[in-house]
């Protein structure tokens, strides 16, 4: 196996590795504490809200609360669109940016069309979220409205939390594209985005408290 090769492999294992580990880390630590993540306490929130939208029946309040959340989920999957064309578009052409890649990392072409292949697979999975969130906030919203005996409050924070958890997953998928982004210029910028992601990470998941 070329030394470039090498470098490449070596660098995408230890991605793993470290976003792998931080996984793990974060898991542990809600064993011993639930609301560790910001998640659970988000969760409890939705189901609070679902209850006192049926308990005091603010259709109207729950709508419009729905209708922004699902707004902002169209955006980030409209984002993701683009985001693929330009990918598909950047596999495409031999520019500037894969002369300096090939020059910085001493990558074959194999390797850089790996690189943006993941990274199209990165942001698919982005939209794929994003659209499922979006479904989700969709039956939500008429399912709130609907009497007990046909979705129970229970029910409905159901559908809101997985509504929730798509959207997580597919900021995960924006987050995880920067690394990967790096990865063009060398696997050494791999390398540093993943570490750098993961103590972002540990902020963005920590809950206030």
């Amino acid at each position: 196996m070329p030394q470039s090769s090498l470098h490449e492999l070596v660098a995408a294992l230890t991605a793993l590795a470290v976003l792998g580990a931080y996984h793990l880390f974060v898991r542990v630590r809600m064993r011993s504490n639930p609301d560790f993540r910001i998640q659970g306490v988000l969760n409890r929130g939705r189901e609070a809200w679902v209850e006192r939208m049926i308990r005091e029946d603010l259709g109207i309040l729950a709508v419009q609360t729905l209708r922004n959340t699902m707004m902002a989920a169209i955006f980030f999957a409209t984002t993701a669109v683009a985001l693929i064309v330009g990918a598909i578009t950047l596999s495409m052409q031999s520019g500037a940016l894969r002369h300096v890649s090939e020059t910085l990392a001493a990558s074959d072409e194999r390797w850089w069309f790996l690189k943006i292949v993941i990274l199209l697979v990165d942001l698919l999975g982005a939209f794929f979220f994003f659209s499922q969130a979006i479904r989700y906030l969709a039956h939500v919203g008429l399912m709130i409205s609907a009497p007990a005996e046909a979705a129970s409050p229970s029910m409905v924070s159901k559908l809101l939390i997985q509504a929730g958890r798509f959207h997580t997953r597919g900021m995960r998928c924006y987050y995880y594209a920067g690394p990967v982004l790096l990865w063009l210029f060398g696997p050494l910028y791999l390398v540093l985005g993943s570490l750098a992601l993961a103590s972002a990470l540990y902020f963005l998941d920590r809950s206030p408290e």
